[in-house]
């Protein structure tokens, strides 16, 4: 008697199908947790940001980029609009300087690694490199700076 071998492909098949599509759910469940941690990052960025220590700023924009970027721009009363991105990768420390109330955030880079581009300003455009950002904020709980020092870590850490 003669068996098919048809039914065994058939099986192997319907499960392999079932493995690969496992797997790539998995992989997007991966992404939406990244994209996660991405929005907690910056939600936790531009809710603690503290635009009124400086009276003449008009409009802010602060970011995480999904590159592993902060991006900072600061536009004034006045037209000048100040500009500051560094990558995390050159992060080597930040700094929490203040109480749970309010306080300053201080990025550290390994070097001139903070681009710091002036417009608009009557002095002229100025395009100028530093090692430390500084953002002030506001209801920085412990808790909540030790999250975003995690979701921090995670994005200096991944390669791209």
């Amino acid at each position: 008697m003669v068996k098919s071998v048809l039914p065994k492909i058939k099986k192997i098949a319907v499960i392999f199908s079932l493995v690969l599509a496992a797997s790539i759910s998995f992989c997007f469940r991966l992404g939406d947790d990244e994209q996660q941690m991405l929005a907690w990052g910056n939600k936790c960025l531009n809710q603690s940001f503290d635009p009124s220590t400086d009276t003449k700023l008009k409009k802010w924009e602060l970011e995480l980029t999904p590159d592993a970027f902060i991006r900072m721009r600061k536009t004034y009363q006045n037209g000048k609009q100040e500009y500051f991105s560094f990558h995390l990768h050159r992060m080597i420390d930040m700094n929490y300087l203040g109480n749970a109330d309010e306080g300053t955030l201080q990025f550290k880079t390994m070097a001139d690694d903070i681009i710091v581009q002036t417009s608009h300003d009557r002095k002229g455009d100025l395009d100028t490199l530093a090692t430390t950002l500084s953002i002030p904020v506001k209801n920085m709980q412990p808790e909540r700076l030790d999250s975003l020092r995690t979701i921090l870590e995670y994005f200096k850490s991944k390669e791209f």
